[in-house]
């Protein structure tokens, strides 16, 4: 199976317990890890456990009913599941994934828009980024091992390291250390083009 933040995930739940997928999704929210993957369509954790199971690497166990309720599938990790997730983990963590993110394809074509309405971007991003690192810092039950907490760490200090580079070019655009027009748009074009 080709591995997936979210097939990682689900795997590592079942690794502390058993459940059924509706409370894999509480617990992904509880624990903010719905900022490490896309679960904002319930159905994301029902998708990507069929494979796990089609896969080999979970099981449906149990089947119970409450109440008033649908009958819920309790899911358990194999023997398989376990193996993978391990390897997974260890080729996740010495390797950076190449990854494709929005925001540098946005840069990349910034000399579209002007100066001035860039820089005015940019400083609403600064805030935007200012509110995350505000919220993964706020989110942390005292006390908890620094361990459970490394992928917020690791989400802050990328955003505090975004943060600083937005500050300088923000402080950049506005001394005019960087500017571009159309003619010096149309002189890198003619200069760099084959």
């Amino acid at each position: 199976m080709k591995r997936s933040p979210l097939a990682m995930l689900l795997l590592a739940l079942l690794m502390e317990a058993p459940m059924h997928p509706y409370r894999m999704q509480q617990v992904i929210k509880e624990r903010g890890q719905d900022q490490l993957v896309n679960v904002a369509q319930r159905n994301s954790v029902y998708q990507a456990l069929d494979r796990l199971v089609r896969e080999g690497l979970a099981r449906p166990g149990e089947t119970t009913r409450e109440a008033g309720r649908p009958e819920r599938t309790v899911y358990e990790i194999t023997e398989e599941g376990s193996a993978t997730l391990r390897r997974w983990l260890l080729e996740m963590v010495p390797a950076p994934a190449r990854e494709f993110p929005e925001f540098p394809v946005a840069l990349a074509f910034l000399s579209m828009l002007g100066p001035e309405q860039s820089r005015e971007l940019l400083g609403r991003r600064i805030s935007a980024v200012e509110e995350r690192i505000a919220a993964i810092d706020g989110q942390a039950p005292p006390g908890l091992p620094r361990v459970f907490l490394i992928e917020d760490e690791y989400r802050a200090a990328m955003l505090r390291a975004e943060l600083g580079w937005l500050r300088g070019v923000v402080d950049d655009l506005a001394s005019g250390a960087l500017t571009w027009d159309r003619a010096l748009i149309e002189a890198t074009l003619t200069q760099f083009s084959d």
